[in-house]
């Protein structure tokens, strides 16, 4: 059994964490405060950055950028007063080329971000060159600040299983690299519910490993497909 998912992408990068994560820097003596942190949707997106635009509003710009989606389909910016070009394109760039290493893996493809920068002119022009380069270096300090997690889209599977085994079975599942995402005991059985790469053939392939742990007393049934962080 399948279920479809619109995404074409199976798994991308995203901030590990809710919490903002903001970095200063002094560049000519302006200075660019440079924040980014995970939104799952264009009005969760909006939302804070009016939230920030209230708190710097004596900023002389609050230049945004943020890319959505498994996929990343959805990908907006503003110059916000600066010359066309030299703000907020720069910094989706920064976002869109970005690359990290997470747990051995080089992520390339970050998503459900935003990153917003705050500059308080010091007095000194840096040009279209120099305003191109600040806010670009700004998001790429920031990204280096930011921890990231892999997320993967999950085909998740049930086990029921009789409440004496469950500790067993969930221990050979884990040491077999399978991600055990929860158990429910309500009931005669317990619900083991596992998440596996959301690929072809995964339910069958899954329950031959099972089948092969428990002597062939448990199989597992498809009941859905979940988008998950894996934190390893």
């Amino acid at each position: 059994m399948h279920f479809a998912d619109s995404a074409r992408n199976s798994r991308y990068t995203v901030v590990a964490h809710d919490n903002p994560v903001e970095v200063r820097l002094d560049i000519r003596r302006s200075e660019f405060i440079g924040m980014i942190r995970r939104v799952d949707s264009e009005d969760a997106a909006r939302a804070w950055i009016d939230e920030v635009r209230g708190v710097h509003h004596a900023a002389t710009h609050v230049v945004p950028a943020f890319v959505l989606g498994a996929d990343r389909d959805i990908q907006r910016s503003s110059d916000d007063g600066e010359p066309a070009g030299t703000a907020g394109m720069p910094m989706l760039q920064a976002l869109t080329n970005y690359r990290a290493v997470h747990a051995g893996q080089e992520c390339a493809d970050i998503s459900d971000i935003c990153a917003i920068v705050v500059r308080y002119f010091g007095g000194i022009k840096l040009g279209a060159g120099g305003l191109v380069r600040a806010y670009s270096d700004t998001v790429v300090a920031t990204l280096e600040q930011t921890p990231l997690v892999v997320r993967q889209r999950m085909l998740l599977v049930n086990i029921h299983a009789p409440h004496a085994e469950v500790g067993r079975v969930e221990n050979d599942l884990r040491s077999a690299n399978f991600a055990v995402l929860g158990t429910d005991y309500a009931g005669s059985t317990a619900k083991i519910t596992v998440g596996l790469d959301d690929v072809d053939h995964a339910l069958e392939h899954f329950n031959t490993r099972l089948a092969a742990m428990t002597a062939g007393a448990l199989q597992a049934e498809a009941v859905g497909i979940q988008w998950q962080d894996r934190l390893t």
